[in-house]
C-alpha cells in the first residue's frame, strides 16, 4: 500500500517558515512587539501570527506608528482588527513629537510625515523596552530592504549598519543583543507581492477597500495619481478627475499614489499583480523618489 503525502505549495513553505520566526522571537527575545498600520503586509503578518500560536492568543502587543495623517479607513480597520483579536494596541504619534520639537515638518503641515516616523518608533521601543519588532516589509519592496537580514541588529540609537549583519545560515537566528539595543524582525522577507496578494486569496484574508479598484476623485501630481482627501487637495493648475483606480500601498495619505485599475477583488489584484513589471513603492510612494538611497539613508537612522 503506498501512502501519499502532502505536497506543500510555496505558501505552505513562506507560512511555514514565519511560523517559525515568530515563535522563535517569542522564546528568545523579551518583550517583542508587531507594528501593524491595517496596510496589506502587516495584516497578513498578524494573521500569520495569529497561527503561529493558536489557540493561544496572539502574546505581545502591536504598534502603530501614526503619521497623523492617515486615510481614515485604514485607521478604522486599524482599531477594528486590534479589537477583534483581543490585542494591545500602542500608538506612537508623530504629531506628539512635532509638538515637543522633536522632529520638525517638511513642507508645512500637509507636507509627507513618512521620513519623520522614525523619531516615533524609536521613542515606542524605548518607552516600552521593546526587545524584538516585527516589521512587515519584504526583500523584493526596494534594494536597501534586500540588503536586510530576517534578524536585524539595530544598536543603542536604533541605527542599522548594512555591512555589519549576521550570519542566517540554516535559518538559525541569532537575536542577541544588550541592554538597549534591540532587534528587527521580518518573517514576511522573502515573500513577494504577489506571494501576498496569492495568501490573501487563499486565507480569504479581509483588507481595507482602498486596496481594490473603485471611482475615486483624484489629481495627476508629479506623475502618480493622489486620491483626493482631507489631505491632498487640488493646487494651481490641478483638475481633479474621476478614475477606476485602487492602491498598490498604503502609507502617509499626502505621498501615497494610487493607479488605475479594474481589479475589484483578491483574486483579480492577484491577476494583476502577476502582469506588473513595477513594484508596489516605485510606482506609488512619492517619499522613495527623494534619492536612489533614499530609503537605505533612512533605515540606516532607525526607519522601518
Amino acid at each position: 500500500m503506498v501512502t501519499r503525502t502532502h505536497e506543500l505549495t510555496d505558501l505552505d513553505m513562506l507560512e511555514a517558515e514565519a511560523v517559525h520566526i515568530f515563535r522563535e522571537v517569542a522564546a528568545t527575545i523579551e518583550r517583542p512587539a508587531l507594528l501593524f498600520s491595517g496596510g496589506k503586509d502587516s495584516v497578513v503578518m498578524l494573521h500569520v501570527a495569529t497561527k503561529a500560536f493558536w489557540p493561544a492568543p496572539v502574546p505581545f502587543p502591536v504598534m502603530h506608528v501614526d503619521t497623523g495623517q492617515n486615510f481614515d479607513a485604514v485607521l478604522e480597520f486599524r482599531d477594528r482588527t486590534v479589537e477583534q483579536h483581543g490585542l494591545r494596541l500602542v500608538v506612537m504619534s508623530v504629531q506628539d513629537d512635532i509638538d515637543a520639537g522633536r522632529v520638525t515638518e517638511i513642507g508645512g503641515p500637509l507636507g509627507p510625515r513618512n521620513t519623520l516616523q522614525t523619531a516615533a518608533l524609536l521613542r515606542g521601543i524605548t518607552e516600552h523596552q521593546f526587545g524584538a519588532v516585527f516589521g512587515g516589509a519584504r526583500r523584493d519592496e526596494e534594494k536597501a530592504r534586500a540588503k536586510e537580514r530576517v534578524f536585524s541588529f539595530r544598536d543603542e540609537f536604533g541605527q542599522w549598519d548594512p555591512k555589519n549583519q549576521r550570519p542566517e545560515l540554516w535559518s538559525l537566528y541569532n537575536g542577541r543583543h544588550r541592554k538597549g539595543e534591540h532587534m528587527r524582525v521580518f518573517p514576511l522577507s522573502n515573500w513577494t507581492e504577489l506571494d501576498i496578494w496569492n495568501y490573501i486569496v487563499r486565507e480569504e484574508i479581509e483588507l481595507p477597500d482602498l486596496y481594490y479598484a473603485h471611482r475615486r476623485t483624484v489629481v495627476e501630481r508629479d506623475g502618480m495619481l493622489l486620491a483626493v482627501n482631507r489631505f491632498i487637495e487640488p493646487g494651481p493648475g490641478e483638475t481633479p478627475f474621476e478614475a477606476q483606480v485602487r492602491f498598490r500601498t498604503i502609507g502617509d495619505a499626502t505621498c501615497t499614489g494610487c493607479v488605475e485599475s479594474a481589479a475589484d477583488t483578491p483574486r483579480a489584484v492577484a491577476e494583476e499583480v502577476a502582469a506588473s513589471r513595477v513594484t508596489e513603492r516605485g510606482a506609488t510612494r512619492a517619499d522613495d523618489r527623494i534619492s536612489e538611497a533614499g530609503m537605505e539613508d533612512r533605515k540606516k537612522a532607525g526607519y522601518f
